[in-house]
């Protein structure tokens, strides 16, 4: 039985990790003279995003459920939003990975109740590779999603890795706070 559990959890933490290349990034990308269409899976959005994005099916399934469900620890999240000012946050997920389905949605939902200011706020969704055709993930060493980093003056000050420690908004907290934090593949 402890075979199996054990068996069970490897699966469950390398669901992340799996390839394939099929994506979606509304069918087209956007390049300074042209348009490209892109191979399409209407499951797999790639490339940047914003939240309308996943409030449209299938993901508003997904989205609207998690956001809708999680419950806001809202003394953390005020101590949060003292820090938020001058942080600009990169998140990189996948929409066909279940750790994304689930932190992302609560992620938004924990900024919200936070009042940040989106235009600080970048959304890339990658393919099971965890790349985009753009090269958005280049040099940031993004290896499992959700991945969420935390950037002040431009320098990254902490991440935040396909699931918490304590809980997102702890987590985040210590982040944006300075507190010594260690996401959950870090040594």
């Amino acid at each position: 039985m402890k075979k199996v559990f054990l068996i069970f959890i490897s699966l469950l933490l390398n669901a992340c990790m799996s390839t394939s290349s099929s994506v979606n990034n509304g069918g087209t990308t956007q390049d300074e003279d042209s348009i490209i269409p892109r191979q399409s899976n209407p499951d797999i959005l790639v490339g940047k995003q914003d939240r309308k994005a996943l409030k449209q099916e299938p993901f508003a399934i997904w989205f609207n459920k998690n956001y809708n469900d999680y419950v806001i620890d809202t003394e953390t999240v005020e101590n949060i939003s003292m820090y938020l000012e001058d942080i600009s946050i990169k998140a990189f997920m996948g929409t066909w990975c279940s750790d994304s389905k689930r932190e992302t949605p609560t992620f938004y939902k924990i900024l919200d109740t936070a009042k940040y200011d989106y235009r600080n706020f970048e959304l890339i969704t990658v393919t099971r590779d965890k790349n985009t055709p753009e090269g958005f993930e280049k040099g940031l060493d993004v290896m499992r999603v959700p991945t969420f980093i935390f950037y002040k003056e431009g320098k990254e000050i902490g991440r935040y890795v396909e699931f918490a420690r304590e809980t997102l908004e702890k987590d985040i907290l210590a982040i944006v706070s300075g507190k010594p934090y260690k996401h959950s593949y870090e040594d």
